[in-house]
């Protein structure tokens, strides 16, 4: 036997789990009028269960749908996508490579949009944009109080990406000491927030991009090995403008109508002998060259004639244009910033603060290289401790 209270009791429950469920198929109703509204009709639609169990329709999407939205399909770039579509399905760790300008940007936004994981984020962190200090918080997160400044907790971009897809360009400037808590990540799924003893699993797909030799920078001890063999299970290459002059033409009108749309204007021919030329150039720059140069082209243009100004000299590029020398981009890099600093390492104004280094980090870089400071700068005490020879050129 049920007493009064225990049977009303019930009722209510009841009731409240009756409301629940009117409430869960008026948002779902509503879910659904959005859906119609938002495909067009006719749109194949599939049903799926979203976080919670419920019933929600979805749009089929056609597979090449986001790469029938990328110009210049005549050349080589078609191989390059037909990787994108094959490992777009998958989970695999993805490194694209190619010069700058070339639309490694692109091609991630390709297989994010691709992917299972299209209805998440697609986050996007230029590591060459930031100190190591600041990166590892935008990455990994950090608590309040974690350092001097730290008044909020800040959440990370892996968090932020979580069952998404994290896109992490320029991968090849991330300072080494940082590189281990990202292999970590990709290996274990896991990470602590800077400041935090609080471990944090995230399912991310990472995407990552650069324009530079990962091999020679891990053979010259810039970059970790197990890193970069852990970020290049699927490579992608894109190859560059001078490549694909099959594709100019069509990137040259796509750019002209582009840009005389957004400027309110009507440009209805491309001379011929302009075409040619164009065509003929080496756009050092690739895509993003040509993309600026039609841009002032259709400010220049009147009376519906594409009539763009003169091509620079076309020179040929230098060897280090593909894959620059590490050594000697970074050795300049290291003597501009030292010499900044009167050959300072330390310190807040110093060289190693200039670069985003620990003065350790860059001591031991400049060694490697033969970098050395002039016998009378030498200010910096951390070369002038015992047992730590100074650098001297040979």
């Amino acid at each position: 036997m049920i007493a009064d209270g225990e049977a009303t009791t019930l009722g209510e429950d009841a009731r409240e789990r009756e409301g629940l469920k009117q409430e869960q198929k008026m948002s779902t109703a509503s879910r659904s009028v959005m859906h119609s509204n938002r495909h067009p009709e006719g749109a194949p639609l599939k049903t799926t269960l979203d976080s919670e169990g419920r019933t929600v329709r979805k749009p089929e999407r056609p597979e090449s749908s986001f790469l029938d939205t990328i110009v210049g399909l005549q050349s080589s770039l078609r191989s390059t996508l037909s990787q994108v579509k094959a490992v777009a399905g998958t989970n695999t760790t993805v490194l694209i490579t190619g010069e700058t300008g070339t639309g490694k940007e692109v091609i991630a936004r390709a297989i994010h949009e691709l992917s299972s994981r299209h209805n998440r984020n697609l986050v996007k962190v230029n590591c060459a944009a930031m100190p190591a200090g600041l990166l590892e918080s935008e990455l990994f997160g950090h608590e309040r109080g974690a350092f001097t400044g730290a008044i909020n907790s800040h959440v990370g971009r892996f968090a932020l990406a979580d069952r998404g897809t994290l896109f992490l360009d320029e991968i090849g400037d991330m300072p080494l000491e940082l590189q281990p808590k990202l292999l970590r990540v990709l290996q274990e799924r896991e990470f602590e927030a800077v400041g935090s003893t609080r471990t944090t699993r995230v399912d991310v797909r990472v995407v990552a991009a650069t324009n530079q030799d990962l091999r020679q920078m891990v053979q010259d001890g810039d970059f970790r090995g197990d890193l970069y063999y852990r970020l290049s299970v699927f490579p992608i290459y894109l190859p560059p403008l001078r490549e694909r002059k099959a594709d100019i033409p069509e990137l040259v009108e796509y750019f002209v109508q582009q840009f005389a749309a957004s400027m309110d204007k009507k440009i209805e021919t491309i001379p011929e002998e302009t075409m040619r030329s164009i065509v003929r150039h080496c756009w050092h720059g690739n895509i993003r060259e040509l993309q600026n140069y039609i841009e002032r082209g259709v400010i220049l243009s009147n009376d519906g004639i594409f009539e763009p100004g003169p091509l620079e000299t076309c020179e040929p590029p230098e060897p280090e244009t593909v894959n620059p020398t590490l050594q000697e981009k970074i050795r300049r890099e290291i003597i501009a910033a030292c010499e900044s600093a009167n050959w300072k390492l330390g310190g807040p104004r110093g060289a190693a603060a200039r670069l985003g280094l620990q003065r350790n980090t860059l001591y031991y870089k400049m060694k490697r290289l033969g970098i050395a400071p002039p016998a009378d700068s030498l200010q910096d005490s951390h070369l002038k401790r015992k047992n730590v020879p100074v650098i001297k050129f040979k």
